[in-house]
């Protein structure tokens, strides 16, 4: 039997009592380890984290906490290649979409390093200036904000096992809240070895950071008015934790990605070849393939003019024809598998779904793998779906497909194609392309209401532009209605959702004191 991987809950490494779930090689089918949570003390756990880790993280100041960030990134960057080798055989990722994880996590974590430092040696933040309650300024309402006296749970999802955690740990630690990450089990061994590096670093204090790997079974159960939980998942699992009791009745704090049907919007002056269409099917050609499309951000409905319907198919097919597909080992592959064969059947699925409503444009589904059994490994190439008739096309809008499809949808006008956009019923991300600055601007502010994000790809920052599916911790990660209605990252305003907000009504003399300065 494989090893059982342990977990680190109470300040030291217990295994569960059971014999734990396999996590395999979803290319060459063989298991790799196994994890399991049965028999953890999980009350202990959380009373722990909640009191030895916040005790030690709030008796620190922002600066001192940055810099336990910048230690951990000490951590990550000396450990890379594991991290690498983990990644590839874990969830099957080629070296480039291995790096989005891995060293997008260290990028977020040394950023948050950065901003943390640069609030200096307070425990508690200013939320504006004071304000006078009378007509003399001798009695005052200064509004602050101080770290919330609970715990960080994380629940998160399979595709980013590394920037997942650390994305949601960095201003959580930074903020002086300790961190209990739940990974999905089928990815779990990065998300797990991780936490195991930083914590034989020694670098945290005790119970700031611990891993539970297996059911997330009673971990709900635990939480209690002031902790707060992070999920990232499907809708129906996020309605379930909205409508539990520890957030129903205990009001913890809760934050929710869901699902998220994000498209890409090809504005109507484009013609076939000019730059503004060029960019659009290469970044759509790019997000069909990172992460084999298992990416909350990536592109599911392209839009684009009715009259370049043809030419966008056509363009979009010939890049996406040049895609290789197999082992992420062989230097010749350029895309590497799904995370599993159950995550291929619900892929399949999805496609026989859509194709009721849509055709096919492009099939690489059935296309050769490279330097892989087609009866073993998680792969599949990338497929292009059509719907002329966006308007009835009804599942296109509804059904996201985890993986390397996407539908190509052709529009009247401006106003329809927002309509489209805006049928995803909350995203993301969607992204605008053209060369006209004014319309590429008021189309930004029209797809701001059902958006966490509008990327906007002219011309002149086609270069510089950082990715339609590339999440960046200075921007807002989140979108409203479907896609979850949570926020993360966007700078320091990832650190309201660890902060509680008081208004304190004192004397200057007294405000004084608070140590805001």
């Amino acid at each position: 039997m494989t090893e059982l991987l342990p977990n680190y809950v109470g300040g030291r490494w217990q295994a569960g009592s059971g014999d734990g779930t396999a996590l395999f090689d979803p290319v060459l089918g063989t298991e790799l380890a196994r994890v399991d949570a049965t028999g953890l003390d999980l009350p202990g756990a959380f009373r722990f984290a909640r009191d030895t880790g916040g005790a030690a993280l709030r008796a620190l100041t922002y600066r001192q906490r940055a810099g336990l960030l910048a230690a951990i990134v000490k951590v990550l960057q000396a450990n890379r290649d594991v991290y690498y080798e983990i990644a590839t055989a874990n969830a099957g990722t080629v070296k480039n979409d291995s790096a989005v994880d891995i060293d997008g996590a260290i990028f977020t974590l040394g950023q948050y390093a950065k901003w943390g430092d640069a609030l200096g040696d307070l425990r508690a933040l200013p939320d504006g200036d004071a304000v006078k309650l009378g007509k003399e300024p001798v009695f005052l309402s200064q509004h602050l904000q101080v770290p919330t006296r609970g715990v960080a749970l994380f629940i998160n999802a399979f595709n980013f096992p590394s920037w997942g955690l650390w994305e949601k740990a960095a201003p959580a630690l930074l903020s002086g809240v300790p961190v209990i990450v739940k990974p999905a089990t089928s990815t779990a061994w990065l998300t797990q070895r991780m936490v195991r590096d930083v914590v034989e670093a020694g670098v945290l204090p005790a119970g700031a950071l611990s891993v539970i790997c297996g059911s997330s079974a009673g971990l709900m159960d635990q939480l209690e008015a002031f902790d707060v939980v992070s999920f990232t998942g499907s809708a129906e699992t996020g309605a379930v934790i909205r409508s539990h009791p520890a957030v129903a009745q205990r009001s913890a704090r809760v934050n929710i990605e869901a699902d998220s049907l994000n498209s890409a919007l090809l504005l109507p002056d484009a013609t076939p070849g000019s730059e503004a269409f060029n960019l659009l099917v290469r970044e759509v050609v790019r997000e069909m393939t990172v992460k084999s499309g298992q990416k909350c951000t990536a592109i599911r409905r392209i839009l684009v003019p009715a009259a370049l319907y043809g030419a966008a198919a056509e363009a979009i097919g010939a890049k996406l024809a040049g895609v290789t597909v197999g082992n992420p080992r062989n230097e010749g592959v350029r895309m590497g598998s799904l995370v599993s064969r159950a995550q291929l059947v619900a892929v399949r699925e999805g496609l026989e779904a859509l194709k009721t409503q849509a055709t096919v444009l492009h099939d690489g589904s059935a296309k050769a793998l490279v330097d892989a059994d087609p009866a073993i490994a998680a792969c599949i190439g990338p497929v292009l779906l059509g719907a002329p008739d966006p308007d009835t096309a009804g599942r296109v809008h509804d059904i996201e497909v985890f993986g390397p499809v996407a539908t190509l949808l052709p529009y009247r006008d401006l106003d329809h194609a927002i309509a489209l956009a805006h049928r995803g019923q909350g995203s993301l991300v969607t992204s605008l392309y053209g060369a006209d600055d004014a319309a590429l601007g008021q189309a930004a502010v029209q797809l701001a209401a059902s958006h966490g994000r509008v990327h906007v790809i002219s011309p002149e920052a086609a270069q510089a532009q950082t990715g339609h599916g590339n999440v960046m911790p200075m921007s807002m990660h989140g979108g409203p209605g479907r896609a979850g209605g949570g926020a993360e990252l966007g700078g320091l305003r990832a650190l309201d959702f660890y902060h509680r907000r008081s208004a304190v009504q004192a004397s200057p003399a007294v405000l004084a004191q608070l140590g805001l300065q």
